[in-house]
């Protein structure tokens, strides 16, 4: 089941970022007092009352030199489609504006649920300057001041009334995968083959798959798969259709539902800028990963093609050691058929659990290989460790000092736990704690 989804609109400078930093948690957007500087993360999660919910800072999708409405247009478009609630942010200094009456209009129709919060009620005498709001037809408006924080848990509170209260069962059996990449890597070339089947509209225009359709199939050993398509990101003919920032978005969103995320590269084009954004964040998020390099047929070869590729993926994503390598053509099926099995595998080390005895045999064993470090004279003991989670697998190490273990030997415990344990296509964590 996806999180409920809140989307943040209003025109530039109205403090979106603030509210989505507030609501986050920590300082993802980039703030500054000049319009349109929303560039860095536009999509986080957030939880209130105990409720889990994503969360879209509409400004950070920039939509290139539209003029000004168009882009607020757009950006209220994109909230409609993605958000469940939409909380429309205006500003108290300002007034309504043509922009905010614009924006409501659209919010207004959308039939979906909004709530207006209106920023920069920084002291009590401006509270009675927000009841000109109610003009713009979207019910009560409730003062809050980004910078202060004042009044954002009661827009919360108001946001959690209407997330829908049926929670859907998880399947623990299913396995949730998506593809990621950059837009024309053929990623719907690759589902279509995958399921053997003309699901997907497929074109040579970037960006034509039209829906976000969730496919589940079974593979023959009867294992129940469940493919989050991650392509149908963006509707035709629309302004955001090149919007890096967008498709950068949907593919966050299918990343937090999936379990294993097939990482798709265009063997023609090589790896971009926008391919190590995109796997970084499968990378944040814990979940496996499998290098899916695809139009391989397309590539020229000789005896080291395959090998040369290989060590150029290595290199660019260091961060990915684990990821195991597989190359395949959506046109000619080329190893398509080792795929579901891959996942399968991949989702088993996920949920890989190491009993305490064996792991703290193994971390033993890799002490007395390379002893532990010091600092300024102190040397790291290690007491014991053991499992604490799955998906991804993560290992809490007792010790005397945090700071003492170094990311290094962290790094060199993570290599001998996985010689062990291959943990082939899943990332490890490694905690220190001092034991108390």
């Amino acid at each position: 089941m996806a999180n409920p989804t809140i989307a943040i609109v209003g025109r530039p400078n109205v403090g979106k970022s603030t509210i989505f930093n507030r609501i986050a948690g920590e300082r993802i957007s980039i703030v500054e007092d000049t319009p349109g500087v929303t560039r860095d993360r536009i999509y986080a999660t957030g939880e209130w009352l105990g409720r889990e919910f994503s969360i879209i800072d509409t400004g950070g999708i920039d939509l290139g030199d539209e003029p000004f409405m168009e882009q607020i247009k757009a950006q209220a478009q994109i909230a409609i489609e993605e958000a469940d609630v939409i909380i429309f942010i205006s500003s108290v200094r300002e007034g309504i504006t043509d922009a905010d009456e614009m924006v409501a209009r659209m919010l207004y129709k959308s039939k979906k649920p909004v709530i207006l919060a209106i920023n920069k009620v920084d002291n009590p005498e401006l509270r009675n300057d927000i009841f000109e709001f109610y003009a713009l037809g979207l019910g009560e408006p409730f003062p809050i001041s980004g910078s202060h924080g004042l009044g954002i848990g009661d827009v919360l509170d108001e946001a959690v009334k209407h997330f829908s209260t049926e929670i859907e069962p998880e399947d623990d059996s299913v396995i949730k995968f998506s593809l990621i990449g950059r837009p024309n890597v053929g990623k719907s070339s690759l589902i279509n083959a995958i399921l053997g089947e003309e699901r997907v509209i497929v074109s040579d225009v970037e960006g034509t798959t039209r829906d976000a359709i969730d496919t589940h199939f079974v593979s023959e050993n009867g294992q129940k798969f469940t493919m989050i398509d991650t392509a149908g990101m963006r509707k035709r003919g629309k302004v955001y259709e090149s919007t890096e920032k967008y498709s950068v978005m949907r593919a966050m969103r299918a990343i937090d539902r999936s379990d294993v995320v097939l990482f798709v590269i265009n063997a023609e084009e090589g790896i971009r800028e926008q391919d190590k954004k995109v796997a970084g964040f499968a990378h944040e998020a814990g979940k496996g990963v499998i290098i899916v390099v695809n139009k391989w047929d397309l590539v020229e070869k000789d005896t080291n093609t395959m090998r040369d590729f290989e060590l150029e993926i290595r290199e660019e994503f260091q961060y990915l050691d684990y990821a195991p390598i597989i190359f395949v053509s959506a046109k000619t099926k080329q190893r398509l058929n080792k795929l579901p099995a891959m996942i399968e595998e991949v989702s088993a080390n996920q949920n890989l659990r190491v009993p305490s005895a064996v792991l703290n045999d193994i971390i033993m064993d890799a002490v007395a290989i390379n002893p532990t470090p010091t600092d300024k004279g102190k040397r790291l003991k290690i007491f014991y460790a053991t499992q604490v989670s799955v998906k991804p697998p993560t290992f809490v190490i007792f010790v005397n000092e945090e700071e003492l273990m170094h990311f290094s030997y962290a790094r060199f415990l993570e290599n001998q736990i996985r010689k062990a344990f291959t943990f082939e296509g899943t990332p490890i964590r490694i905690i220190a704690r001092k034991r108390k």
